[in-house]
């Protein structure tokens, strides 16, 4: 094909492109830096951006790869520097945003040489680029906000990250192979067709790019459904063992009556010890310290946790009125107990100062509400995405939901859950509001 038969895109076009693309990505992110700061260094990248592809203008045919890879370094380093991501996620980003740029740059540049046949610009071509971007990307941000909601982080491991680069390379080399040659059954033969197909094989590649990131968005719900409610069930299930082996404790402490009077009336000093190592060996495993909040399914908890703390060398202090909670489901309780506890303990075992090996919770009722607040020691700062800390975990496909479910229960009671950090210490506070006491009691779950 001729360069007189298709007029090269401006390379000031092309940049102004790629660099559009890139901010409508990193609009639908959380952003890494301040306003002040991110508009300095959108500005920084309009110009790198617009740089590389002037060199990449002026390089050899025989370097065209190179300048193109050029282009896509300084897109993902805008990404990169811009948006909260991982440099997996900034390069799957990237890839989404260079076919995008793609498309819009050749759709612009299709009108442009329709209705004006050669290169010059003039008034009503600068109108139809300040359409088409405008419309172009500013449909792109609407079009794909939805595949990315505020809250929800979807994870992109190495497989994602191939297969979005790998749709993006196959775009791109489809959509110019007519530049190339046109000795291919896939190659145009006229100017029109060419710029058509390249417009063409463009929005294909970004349907397909943003058909796969909604699947990758079902899989994880899926995965993260079926996890919350593994994790739930497993809460439960800890919870139902607890209290019985509780009620099991409580049916000791009544045989302890018999037996202190046994050994009490017992003249037979060997008798007497054989009493009492019979008493030792049925009470051994049952060091368990029963406490009495006013509800019987915080009791249960707060018992296994204290204990379960204990073994590990953590502290753990409660001022708790549980009959504050008495309007909760008792699977909600298990829930939002289980979880916190387990957290914190699991945080605080890490901790090397064993007299800083503490948590402390407390829950009160505060006029039409009631207050639920768990804490830890806590050596650093807390990271929120959406609200919540991210899992530690390697495998973040199947973790990190114990907060979540927490959420969950305080939303379905119309609360609210906050985490912070303060004063060295991790904070997680739940304030749900009380039903009215004519309005029924706790849920049955």
């Amino acid at each position: 094909m001729t360069p007189e038969l298709i007029p090269d895109i401006p390379r000031w076009i092309t940049a102004l492109a790629e660099w559009s693309a890139c901010v409508v990505y990193i609009l639908l992110m959380r952003k890494r830096i301040p306003t002040a700061p991110l508009i300095a260094t959108l500005l920084s990248g309009l110009v790198i951006i617009w740089g590389v592809q002037e060199i990449a203008g002026s390089l050899p045919l025989g370097l065209w790869t190179a300048g193109m890879l050029m282009a896509v370094v300084s897109m993902y380093a805008l990404i990169f520097a811009c948006a909260q991501v991982t440099a997996r996620e900034a390069g799957d980003l990237v890839a989404r945003a260079f076919v995008l740029a793609e498309l819009v740059a050749s759709l612009q540049w299709q009108l442009h040489v329709f209705f004006r046949g050669d290169a010059s610009f003039g008034a009503s071509s600068i109108i139809v680029l300040l359409v088409v971007f405008a419309g172009g990307f500013g449909g792109a941000y609407l079009f794909e906000r939805r595949q990315f909601p505020r809250d929800v982080h979807l994870v992109i491991d190495n497989r994602a990250l191939v297969t979005s680069m790998a749709i993006a390379a196959a775009t791109f080399f489809v959509s110019n192979l007519s530049f190339l040659t046109d000795s291919t059954p896939f190659s145009g033969r006229l100017g029109p067709e060419v710029m058509y197909i390249r417009t063409l094989v463009d929005l294909a590649g970004f349907v397909v790019l943003y058909a796969q990131r909604g699947q990758r968005l079902e899989v994880q719900r899926a995965i993260e459904v079926q996890s919350m409610n593994t994790l739930l069930k497993s809460q439960h299930d800890r919870y139902l063992q607890s209290r019985e082996l509780m009620d099991e404790v409580n049916s000791r402490y009544h045989d302890l009556k018999q037996y202190m009077q046994a050994i009490r009336s017992e003249p037979d000093s060997e008798v007497r010890a054989a009493v009492v190592d019979r008493l030792e060996q049925q009470i051994k495993g049952y060091e368990a310290v029963s406490l009495d909040t006013g509800n019987t399914v915080v009791d249960t908890m707060l018992t296994t946790k204290t204990t379960q703390a204990a073994q590990q060398g953590i502290t753990v202090t409660s001022v708790v009125d549980g009959a504050a909670l008495d309007f909760m489901d008792v699977i909600d309780i298990v829930t939002v107990f289980g979880n916190a506890l387990d957290n914190a303990i699991e945080a605080t075992q890490h901790v090397p100062e064993e007299d800083r090996r503490l948590v402390r919770v407390a829950v009160s009722r505060q006029g039409a509400f009631a207050m639920l607040r768990f804490e830890n020691y806590f050596a650093g700062s807390v990271e929120l995405v959406n609200g919540l800390p991210p899992t530690t975990k390697d495998d973040a496909h199947h973790h990190g939901y114990g907060l979540k479910n927490i959420r969950n229960v305080a939303e379905a009671y119309g609360g609210s859950l906050t985490i912070a950090s303060e004063d060295g210490w991790f904070v997680l506070r739940m304030l749900l509001p009380v039903p009215d006491a004519g309005a029924g009691s706790r849920r049955q779950g």
